[in-house]
Order: C-alpha cells, then structure tokens, then sequence
C-alpha cells in the first residue's frame, strides 16, 4: 500500500488521542478495583485476628489444667473441622478429647500407635508434623474417617521442653475443608504457656502456704498473718470471689492460700487425665531449682535462695504475660523500663516484703531476673532511667 507512510501517522496520532481522553477513567476504574480486593482481604485478615485474639483470651480464663485444655480444644474447633487431644506419656500417646467427630466420646478410649511416622516426629523432634494420610496412624484413619483434603496435621504441646501432649488435627470427611494451621499452632502455644504459668502459680501457692504453716504459732491457730498474693490484681473473678466467700464464713479459720488451695485440689480431683489426678508430664511441671547465690552456705539457707529466685522468676513471667505489647515495643526503642515501671516496681515491691528481710537479700535475684528475662541480659534494652 503505497500511502501506508503517510498514513501511518494520522492513525497513530488519532489512537493516542483516545487513549489520552480514557486514560484517566481507565486509571481510576483499575484504582477502584483494585482497593475493592485489598479491603475484602484486609477485612477478612481482621476478621481472623479477632478470633484468634478472642481464643486465646478463652485460654487464658482457665484457672485449672482441664480448663486450659478444654478451652484449647474448644477454640481449635474454630480453625479446624476435627481436633482431638492426647497426652503423651514417655512416646504412648492416649486419647482425652476430641470435637467434630461424628463419636467425639471414642477419642478418649483410642490410643495413636507410636510407631506412626507423624507420632514419632511430633514427639521426637518436638515439631508439628504435616502428613498425608499414607503416613497417618492407620487404626485412627478406620476408626474416625479419613479427611477428605488427605492433609492431617499433629502440633506437640511442650511443657519444659518436653512433649506432654498431641493436638491432632484436621479438615474434616467433608469436601469443604477448614484447616487453619498457623491459628491452629498459636492456639496451641498459647495453651502452653498458660499451663506452665498455672502451675507456677499453684507452686508459688504451695511454697506461701507451707512457709505459712511453719511459722504460724500452735497456740493461736487462728491469727493466720496476712497473705501477699501477687497474682490478686490478674486473679480470674469467679476465683477471687470463691477465695473471699471462703475466709467470710463465720469460724473460718482457712487463710488466702488455703483457699486458693482449696479451689485447685477440687478442680484436679476431675482432672482429665484420671481420678487420681493429672500425669506428672503435664501437672504439676518441675522446676529445676537454681544454684545457690552463695557457696558454702547452709542448707536451710540455701533453699531460701533458690525459693527467692524462683519466686522472681515467677513475678517477671507474670510481667511478660500481661504486658506483652509493651515488651515488644521496649524492646525495639530499647525503653522498657520506662514502658513497664508500674508493674516492675510493684512486683519488686513484692518481692521485697517477702524476702527482702531474708538471708536472699544479697542475690539481688529479682533486679537480675528483670535484665535476664525482659531484657535477655542486654541492659542497654531496659533504657537509661534503669539502674542496676
């Protein structure tokens, strides 16, 4: 076509003018759809945050062991369509519970078989193990059903780096599967942490209960001293209500710690584990006593060092637990004295009244647990208004 070159020019003159004249609208129509994509997912994104945040509060109200893992399995049931629990003792692996099983009371007779890949894994290397049902417990498969994504999952609940139980699950036998395994394997952290600070709780009960005992007069059963609880302030409501209603009866003569007491043998005696109590893997967990502050010290001394070091340790668990934003944030503007004053310093005044005066005075274990703990040893976190 001999007038192509002159043509040429007309036709992409004109095309250009029309792509300038829709460019505009073009632009703000992708705009529009685009932020219509992002918002649907930022929403659901919320939707889910807000779950997970609201489960793992569920968790935390618990204030005995089958609380805690009822509430696990419960709130689990939301980010799963079949979760059971069982706990571990050595590598055998039995049945306590389960939701969303057409027989969630056939849980608690069956045991995994512990030569199963996926068992093995989950106890021996302590991670979750992602199986297909080909590497699944077989008997378990027969017995419930086989999940219809072929995706099973297996989280290990560990409590002092040991695996006390198996969280098992899955999508369910349906086409519509609901397996979230990232909420999943929060939920199941977060009960962890819950259960290994229940159990410092009834020990630091216990401890406060028996020194109590050794030092109340024989003569006057009934003057019992008063009793610094630093876990009042966080106490669930309905615990703290039981406690008092306890000390109000008229002839009473059962002090704090008694009761609480009290409330912690009457919700073990269901224990889930059995009538005689939990299994020692789960509650109530060792504490590795710590070395002694000072050698060559006698063994009544001794043991009052290691119950003060202890009970820092305690007090600054609780720190972390309730303040966990904020040790983030100290932590990266390297402030966290500033951040968490009020809760250091009244833990430390706690500290104080009940050791302050003892020969655990000179380990200065509450101070250094602070720096260990919160600051994981670097001082320099804690801000330049903290002194050591």
């Amino acid at each position: 076509m001999k007038d192509r070159g002159r043509m040429e020019p007309i036709v992409e003159r004109v095309v250009a003018q029309v792509v300038d004249n829709h460019a505009a609208q073009l632009r703000g129509e992708m705009v529009r759809r685009v932020m219509e994509e992002l918002e649907a997912e930022f929403a659901a994104a919320s939707d889910v945050a807000t779950d997970l945040a609201r489960a793992v509060a569920e968790i935390q109200f618990g204030s005995s062991q089958r609380e805690i893992l009822g509430a696990l399995l419960d709130t689990c049931s939301r980010f799963a369509a079949r979760v059971a629990l069982f706990v571990v003792k050595g590598n055998h692996a039995s049945g306590w519970q389960g939701r969303g099983f057409a027989r969630n009371e056939r849980i608690k007779d069956f045991s995994l078989d512990e030569n199963t890949p996926a068992v093995v894994s989950a106890i021996r290397d302590r991670e979750i193990a992602n199986t297909p049902p080909t590497a699944a417990d077989p008997r378990f498969l027969a017995e419930f059903g086989t999940p219809a994504s072929g995706e099973i999952r297996l989280f290990p609940l560990v409590l002092k780096d040991k695996v006390a139980a198996l969280v098992y699950a899955d999508g369910g036998t349906e086409a519509d599967a609901k397996l979230d395994a990232g909420s999943l394997e929060l939920l199941v952290l977060s009960a962890s942490a819950w259960l290994e600070v229940n159990s410092l709780r009834k020990q630091a009960h216990k401890e406060a209960a028996a020194e109590h005992s050794e030092t109340r007069p024989a003569a006057q059963p009934q003057a019992a001293p008063a009793y610094n609880d630093p876990f009042a302030t966080h106490a669930p409501g309905h615990a703290m209500a039981a406690a008092a209603a306890e000390a109000s009866v008229p002839g009473a003569v059962a002090s704090a710690p008694a009761a609480i007491e009290a409330q912690h043998a009457a919700a073990e005696i269901q224990s889930p584990m059995g009538e005689t109590g939990a299994p020692p893997d789960l509650d109530p967990m060792p504490i590795a006593p710590p070395t002694p502050a000072v050698s060559g010290a006698s063994s009544e001394d001794q043991e009052v060092h290691r119950k003060a070091q202890r009970f820092a340790r305690l007090l600054v668990d609780e720190i972390k637990l309730y303040n966990q934003a904020q040790v983030l944030e100290g932590r990266k503007n390297k402030d966290l004295y500033d951040r968490l004053k009020e809760a250091i310093e009244k833990s430390r005044t706690t500290y104080q009244k009940r050791y302050g005066n003892t020969v655990a005075a000179s380990g200065n274990y509450f101070q250094d647990e602070v720096v260990r703990s919160l600051a994981g040893d670097d001082i320099s976190i804690m801000g330049a208004n903290f002194r050591r």
